[in-house]
């Protein structure tokens, strides 16, 4: 069982990535993405007010620039060559100018220098100056979505990882559906789902599990009766009463790799408007599944899904795209979108998730975590899908 992303994968990324960031026409790279890191290095950090970045050098060597408090972290997990650290923010000489330093010392002054954006930025109080104020470069060269680019297709050890993902969230899902139950509240329900499936999953997997986000859970995201018919609702608390519309989410992440399972349910009973839209949707589901083929562009699936709605007079009662990419976020690019061009490839993985909405009655998607293969797809989730087994008694 895989539970990780080998040293020496993450070694390989960091060569593609160097041979990418040349064919740009770059000599050297800084990146700040904390996503983009991980990929390359394997070091998992919560970014704060604390800048934290990513280089690799003319000669092609891998360097970490963490505050002090990171420093011994990154040199136990990180595939790297060189750890560079800094007293504190803001201390009293700006963490940038001693990243300065490391790009001067590391010869990147001078040189023409990829980036994925001109400085660290944060929520967290952050502020400094840019990149190309403290180094100076012969030019600078965007990377923007280079390394993004470069996690579309994924390797056979990430697809490992992400069936784990969709194990444990089966199980979260499996209890969340159990434990769904007119007269109770949501926060109730997902509490003790996502314990129950954290603590088996933590328990069967052992020491080796490292989340690097969140284990097992499963939850409502508020989408309970009518507030169902508001695709990215937030908890309410609400309390389950016969009748109601659920939409679903469960996931898990393994070693930051993520997947997504959403269904739409009904406590104790279904009424005749609600299986129609139900039907539809898991018909449009279907219709996405079918066009889910390497060589043929993203856009193909929404168009056709997009024109099934549409010979249903349902159109109007959609609000958002087929799907998205998956892996180390849980909305990735490409999209399966009218404007997105991008060719599918063996290796990619999506989630599939048309969706109705009504407002007065509810919501109704499901979403599955697909792989795209030699021949088509597979759906990597495997909860059922029909309405028979998605009533809640």
């Amino acid at each position: 069982m895989r539970l990780s992303i080998s040293q020496a994968e993450l070694r390989e990324r960091q060569t593609t990535f160097f041979e990418r960031l040349q064919a740009k026409g770059a000599e050297c790279a800084v990146l700040f993405s904390v996503t983009d890191i991980f990929y390359l290095t394997g070091f998992h950090f919560h970014p704060t007010e604390r800048p934290i970045g990513f280089f690799i050098d003319p000669e092609q060597k891998s360097h970490l620039f963490v505050p002090a408090l990171e420093h011994e972290h990154a040199q136990s997990f990180a595939a790297i060559d060189y750890v560079h650290s800094y007293p504190e923010y803001p201390g009293l000489r700006h963490p940038m100018e001693y990243l300065k330093d490391v790009l001067v010392d590391a010869a990147l002054a001078g040189k023409a220098v990829g980036y994925d954006s001109d400085g660290y930025g944060s929520a967290m109080g952050y502020t400094g100056p840019a990149l190309s104020e403290i180094l100076a470069a012969k030019t600078f060269i965007s990377l923007q979505g280079l390394v993004e680019e470069m996690r579309y297709v994924k390797s056979p050890a990430e697809i490992e990882l992400i069936k784990e993902s969709c194990r444990w969230g089966n199980l979260a899902h499996r209890l969340l559906q159990k434990y769904s139950k007119a007269g109770l509240s949501e926060i109730e329900i997902t509490s003790k789902a996502t314990t129950e499936a954290t603590i088996a999953m933590i328990e069967t997997l052992g020491p080796d599990y490292k989340p690097h986000g969140s284990p097992a859970n499963a939850f409502f995201r508020g989408q309970v009766g009518e507030m169902s018919a508001i695709p990215h609702a937030v908890t309410q608390n609400l309390v389950l009463k016969r009748g109601d519309n659920l939409v679903t989410a469960a996931l898990c992440d393994v070693w930051g790799y993520k997947s997504e399972l959403e269904r739409t349910m009904f406590v104790e009973e279904v009424s005749t408007e609600q299986e129609k839209y139900f039907q539809l949707m898991v018909e449009a589901q279907e219709i996405a599944f079918a066009h889910i083929k390497p060589g043929k562009t993203v856009s193909e699936v929404d168009k056709a899904v997009r024109q099934f709605f549409k010979e249903n007079n349902v159109q109007h009662l959609t609000q958002h795209h087929t799907g998205h990419s998956i892996g180390l976020l849980d909305h990735e690019a490409p999209f399966f979108d009218l404007g997105d061009e991008t060719i599918m490839e063996p290796g990619m993985v999506f989630t599939v998730e048309p969706g109705i909405y009504l407002r007065g009655l509810g919501g109704f998607r499901h979403s599955d975590t697909v792989l795209v293969t030699e021949e088509g797809m597979e759906s990597l989730t495997y909860y059922p899908r029909d309405l028979a087994s998605l009533i809640c008694f």
